[in-house]
This record gives structure tokens, sequence and C-alpha cells, in this order.
């Protein structure tokens, strides 16, 4: 089998003001860090609105339907934005990885990485935020589910910032293990090790700024992969968030390319064990460019080995 990447031009469409640190130049990045890996290229498909209503109500689709603008931009909350190709992009997105979970159920790949933008894990039920649309990990979390009937998912989410949207949106999921480091304090604010969800399927790990790659090999053999292996996930997403480099502008903890390498090779161990080697990763974070490039070649680099 293969690892899939799923991209799409459309993704590119999605315009943010002059100095946001969510824009069009990460997909370069992202591009330039998987040249020379044995993966196969896909497009990634729009979602369907199917998809999207998995975790958010349709009055919340439509008014993000309606605030698309003809020009320029218009803002959801402080810090998200939209132009007239943000929908497209989002529902690319939402595609992408609800394809990439249709192709590792299928056994058409053992792995994907979804290379899109904007990210998800921020979207809330009825909450644009964070730069996020639409929660597009969970979403996927919900399609293997639902769609494929399976009994448990697990989501690792790894951003240096604290997945409140997808843990909104599965807080009441049995089904579905949430797992997410993050640095704390930090933006949202949430994400505290008190928050575990109606089944206490929620695992919240927050890590101190300044720590490094050293601290979260640590943590995640101490609780992160004990609990997943407790779990036995059939299928592990991923929110794959590269701000934790020590080189990002919007966080301060320590990572390595190196490190995202290592954790990633981890994952899928667990995935191995338990879920077929099934994992499906989609773009989060990662804002200073040449890390990001670094990163992702790191982590698309080791789904690649897996994948053969």
């Amino acid at each position: 089998m293969v690892t899939a990447v799923y991209t799409h031009d459309d993704c590119l469409t999605h315009v943010t003001p002059e100095g946001h640190p969510e824009r069009v130049d990460r997909l370069r990045a992202v591009e330039r860090g998987l040249v020379g890996l044995e993966v196969s290229r896909l497009a990634a498909p729009i979602g369907d609105d199917a998809d999207v209503l998995r975790c958010h109500p349709a009055r919340y689709l439509a008014r993000v339907r309606a605030a698309v603008p003809d020009t320029g931009y218009v803002t959801l909350d402080g810090d998200t934005f939209m132009s007239p190709g943000s929908l497209n992009a989002a529902l690319r997105a939402v595609g992408g990885v609800c394809a990439g979970v249709d192709a590792v159920m299928a056994g058409k790949a053992r792995n994907a990485f979804v290379g899109c933008r904007p990210p998800g894990h921020h979207a809330e039920r009825e909450a644009a935020m964070g730069f996020c649309l639409f929660g597009t990990v969970a979403i996927a979390a919900k399609r293997a589910l639902d769609r494929h009937g399976l009994a448990r998912v697990a989501i690792v989410d790894f951003d240096v910032h604290h997945g409140n949207g997808t843990q909104d949106l599965l807080w009441d999921e049995a089904r579905c293990l949430f797992l997410s480091s993050h640095q704390m304090p930090l933006y949202p604010g949430s994400g505290a090790a008190s928050e575990n969800g109606e089944h206490g399927q929620i695992l919240n790990i927050p890590l101190a700024a300044g720590s490094g790659g050293a601290e979260m090999r640590a943590v995640y053999e101490a609780m992160a992969f004990p609990r997943l292996m407790e779990f036995a996930p059939e299928l592990i997403l991923v929110s794959a968030g590269f701000d934790a480099h020590r080189n990002d502008p919007l966080g301060n903890l320590r990572w390595t390319a190196q490190d995202y390498g290592w954790l990633t090779g981890r994952i899928c161990d667990v995935a191995d064990a338990c879920a077929g080697g099934r994992v499906v990763s989609t773009l989060e974070g990662g804002y200073d460019l040449d890390a990001l490039e670094d990163c992702v070649a790191a982590h698309v680099g080791i789904l690649a080995e897996r994948g053969r």
C-alpha cells in the first residue's frame, strides 16, 4: 500500500490580510516539504454538506455560506477571515480528510496526509475561530464512526494550541478518544487536564512554555500512548499542527522536526498494533515557513515509510 496525500489549488484561494500568519505561503511550504517523498498525490474533493452537518448545525453552515464576500474580506471573529475563495478551500479540507478516511478504510492506502487550509480544530459547533471554519478532524471522526461502522476512533492533536473546537464537537461522543497536547497557558485558554468529556474520553496534556522534545517524549510515553493502547482505536486521526516547533512565532515550545518524526513514528506504532496501520493526518497550525517545510517532510516522510 501507499501513503495518500490530498491537496488542492482551491486552498490557495483562501486569502487572508497582509501580515496574517495563516497565509497562502503555508501551502507552498507544505509542497516543498513533500518534494521527493514516495506518496500518491490526489486532488482533495469538495466536502459534502452532509459531512459538515455531522458536526455543525445547518444554520451555522448557512451563516458561513452567506458570509462569503464577493471581493475583499469579511471577519468571522477577531482573527478568522473569509475571502471569496475561503468556503471552497474549507470544503476541500473537509473533503480531503473524508477521502483519506475512505481510502484507508477501503485498503487503498495504508495512511494519508491532507495538506489543505484553512485549519479546523478551533471551529466550535456554531462558531468560527482561531483561523478555522469547520471542525475538519471531528467531521472525519464522525464519518469513520457513522459511515464505516467503526466502534473506536482516536484523535491525536499535537498542535501547540488546544483543539477546543474538536473537544466541543466530540464532548459527548463516547466512541472517540480525543487526546490533545498543547502549551498552557496559551490561546484559546481551554485544555486543562480536568476537562475530560462527558464519558471521560478526552485526555488533555498541558505543556509548559519553554519545554522541548524531551519533555514531550516523556509525557507521551507516560500518558498518551498507554491511553491510546488501552482504548485500542480502529483508526487514528491526527491534527497535525507544527507550531510547537522552536521557531514558530505563535507558540513557546521547543520541539524540532526530529521530534515530530519521532512522534509520528510512535503514533504509527500504536496504529500498527491496534488499527491495521490506519492513520489519517490533516494540517492544522505551523507558521514559520522553513520550520513548516521541515516538519512536513519529517511527518509525511515517516508516514511514507510506514505506507510502503
